[in-house]
């Protein structure tokens, strides 16, 4: 009997499920260096189910005044 392998990697569609946005916000995540860390293997993006979790915790908060282990920016470009 083979005991089912679950997935280190997600690609993109799968990645953004489990972060609950669309496939377009992390792949703009992605582009303007927002987002989790990714891998590229050949010409595929995936994601580790770690890093998608680690950096949604960087957003976790307790109450509005809390001021959390950092920030999660939006999907666009940031100012240094």
């Amino acid at each position: 009997m083979h005991t089912p392998i679950s997935p280190r990697y997600l690609k993109t569609p799968d990645a953004a499920l489990h972060l609950g946005l669309s496939s377009r916000t992390l792949e703009k995540h992605r582009c303007f260096g927002t987002g989790p860390e990714y891998r590229k293997l050949g010409g595929r993006i995936v994601y580790a189910i770690a890093d998608l979790d680690a950096w949604a915790e960087i957003g976790r908060k307790r109450s509005t005044s809390d001021p959390g282990k950092g920030v999660v920016h939006p999907a666009r470009p940031v100012r240094r």
